[in-house]
């Protein structure tokens, strides 16, 4: 067998939801490989996970853009994992260039989020 290829698409802080309709129209038209050639894993903004999970096609995967380092508490406008998997979301990404530019992210507390993360999964 060969080598499995990973397609991945993060959408940033883009979108509304007749845009994201349409991409997800789009992909789930798309003439792709069985999943055993590649894996297609799309990040859409939060407020969009539940619409992309709900009318992309079943061989397409949904991943967060983010999730806080711990169990939630007082840390307004973050996600934590459990979140995540109580919407049946089974990916993030972390460590993004960005958010480690403008809001300090060291690789230690990537390194927990990605720690914690794998402990919710």
């Amino acid at each position: 067998m060969g080598r499995k290829f990973f397609v991945g698409g993060n959408w940033k802080c883009n979108g509304t939801t007749e845009e994201v309709k349409k991409i997800i129209n789009t992909l789930n038209e798309a003439q792709v490989p069985s999943q055993d050639v590649v894996e297609v894993v799309v990040s859409p903004p939060y407020v969009f996970l539940p619409t992309v999970k709900s009318l992309l096609r079943p061989d397409f995967h949904v991943a967060a853009q983010n999730c806080w380092v711990k169990k939630g508490g007082a840390f307004t406008g973050e996600v934590s994992a459990e979140m995540l998997v109580n919407l049946d979301i089974p990916w993030v990404i972390v460590g993004h260039s960005e958010r480690r530019l403008i809001l300090g992210e060291s690789n230690e507390f990537v390194g927990d989020k990605v720690a914690y993360a794998l402990s919710q999964s």
